[in-house]
């Protein structure tokens, strides 16, 4: 019962992103990043995976893109989103939600520029058989 508030909070942003619309391990992740898996299950051809990353202060999840959709709610922190052009995409801060669309056209990188550890619940919409991120180079831009 530990997550069952964690998953019904996950389900209504999932539900709120599908009613309005009607994304880590990438290269390399900063120190200290990391992820816990809270649970993985394959329904038909699809891995769906709810995992909670959490990025120190200073730290980033290197660039990457994802084979499915991500659709993630920021717990604590500021996440600054940035694309392959270098230029933010999004600033998400507790309690906004995030959406990740799935590709290797869609490449980015996610960014703790605060002073707390941002803390993500994610959840992973994947092909079967597909990790959870694809490690993409540095685009050009002056930071990682």
């Amino acid at each position: 019962m530990r997550y069952s508030g964690r998953f019904a909070v996950v389900g209504a942003v999932v539900a709120g992103l599908f009613l309005a619309a009607t994304a880590a391990n990438a290269t390399p992740p900063g120190p200290g990043v990391s992820g816990m898996v809270i649970t993985d299950e394959t329904v038909g051809d699809k891995h769906i995976v709810v995992r909670e990353i959490t990025l120190p202060p200073g730290q980033s999840t290197g660039w990457h893109y994802h084979d499915g959709n991500l659709f993630g709610y920021v717990k604590q922190g500021t996440l600054s989103h940035f694309d392959s052009s270098c230029k933010p995409d999004g600033v998400y801060r507790t309690g906004g939600t995030i959406v990740e669309p799935a590709g290797s056209n869609h490449v980015h990188i996610g960014r703790n520029l605060g002073t707390v550890p941002v803390v993500l619940d994610v959840l992973y919409i994947l092909p079967v058989g597909s990790p959870l991120s694809e490690d993409a180079p540095n685009p050009g831009c002056d930071f990682q």
